[in-house]
């Protein structure tokens, strides 16, 4: 019997120096980072207040992976900057007798963003877009229902901007 359990704790530990670790693999480029400052989102679409919901999305989003803290400006490393670019809107069903009207939507919001450095904001450590969406019923009142969907989109849009900058995917 002693044998099993020997050869079962020596084949945990050569199992375990496969290169698996446990906890947040950040990207090669942002390994110092442990510190972020997130600025309010600017909003280039014509849905007021927008941005303040981008902002506090991608925060919340940031605050649930735990890979990086939430500081202010003056104690990060880093300092993230946004921009919601577009919500597009695009008809997933019609009206059986009326092709023209949407019965259902899909809306999916775009985020522009850079990561810059703290101490030098001319050193971009990452950018990109990230896209986010849901779905909505049309009801009787259309602008009602967009805005009801847009925090889930934003929300969305928020977690995988995080993941990208926890995980690099």
């Amino acid at each position: 019997m002693k044998p099993i359990l020997l050869l079962s704790l020596l084949s945990t530990f050569l199992v375990s120096c496969a290169g698996y670790h446990v906890g947040p693999s950040k990207p090669p480029s942002l390994k110092k980072v442990n510190t972020i400052s997130v600025s309010v989102f600017a909003n280039d679409t014509l849905h007021p207040r927008v941005g303040a919901m981008a902002t506090s999305a991608v925060t919340s989003a940031m605050t649930q992976d735990g890979t990086y803290r939430i500081v202010s400006a003056e104690q990060a490393d880093a300092v993230l900057e946004g921009t919601v670019r577009r919500i597009d809107y695009q008809r997933i069903r019609s009206s059986r007798f009326d092709t023209l009207r949407p019965q259902e939507l899909d809306n999916t919001v775009i985020l522009a963003w850079v990561l810059r450095d703290a101490k030098n904001s001319t050193k971009v450590l990452a950018s990109g877009t990230s896209r986010g969406s849901s779905q909505l019923f049309v009801d009787s009142n259309l602008q009602l229902a967009r805005q009801a969907a847009l925090p889930e989109a934003t929300e969305r849009a928020g977690q995988a901007l995080v993941s990208t900058l926890a995980n690099g995917y």
